[in-house]
């Protein structure tokens, strides 16, 4: 047996706490040798929940110590949604960021976005400036872990002075520059020092039209 084997763990709980294995028997209403041929040879193979929960109870431990299943991770993760709306566009100015509600996102959605969920933020789109990509009342999920940009660029949230922005930056030296994708709006070059970058927008999502 391995220190991480269940009936290890019961056998070393026991010495530890000066408990035989014979009176720890008794106290599941067992036959004084039950826990003994459980540690030694096995049987039973498992122990049954409710004597597993006592045992964990007496010695303050977690039941998965003696061999219960882990918890299953929950299927969706909440996201806060922000008051807060970037603009594709000439920028919103004054908007303070406050946690409106919480959007429940599949956790399968958020890893393969590549987001953690402690770091995970939704806001909106306005604006057309990123168009096609992104559209007007488009929801952007914001990864606020990746703030670096580099000269390969990606799309990210920035602040520039009041202003609240999506746009697609690339590192230039001590520069980043500012573009949109939709044509119509001019490119522009922002000292690094004067772009607060707020997070990577790692996902879509769109409401049907």
């Amino acid at each position: 047996m391995s220190g991480d084997d269940p009936r290890m763990r019961l056998a070393t709980l026991a010495e530890t706490a000066g408990d035989s294995l014979a009176a720890l028997s008794r106290m599941l209403r067992r036959n004084p040798a039950y826990l003994q041929q459980y540690v030694k040879r096995g049987s039973p193979r498992i122990l049954p929940e409710a004597e597993r929960r006592l045992l964990a109870d007496h010695f303050g431990v977690e039941e998965t110590v003696l061999g219960a299943p882990q918890a299953q991770p929950p299927a969706v993760v909440a996201v806060p949604r922000l008051s807060v709306a970037a603009s594709a566009g000439p920028g919103r100015t004054g908007e303070s960021e406050r946690r409106l509600r919480d959007v429940m996102l599949e956790r399968s959605l958020l890893r393969e976005a590549g987001v953690a969920a402690a770091d995970a933020s939704i806001i909106d789109a306005r604006g057309d400036s990123m168009a096609p990509g992104i559209l007007d009342g488009d929801r952007l999920l914001v990864d606020g872990a990746d703030r670096r940009v580099d000269a390969a660029g990606g799309i990210f949230v920035v602040r520039l002075a009041d202003d609240l922005l999506v746009k697609r930056l690339r590192r230039d030296r001590d520069a980043l520059i500012v573009a949109s994708d939709n044509p119509a709006y001019p490119d522009r070059t922002v000292p690094m020092i004067d772009a607060d970058v707020r997070g990577r927008v790692k996902l879509l999502i769109r409401k049907p039209r």
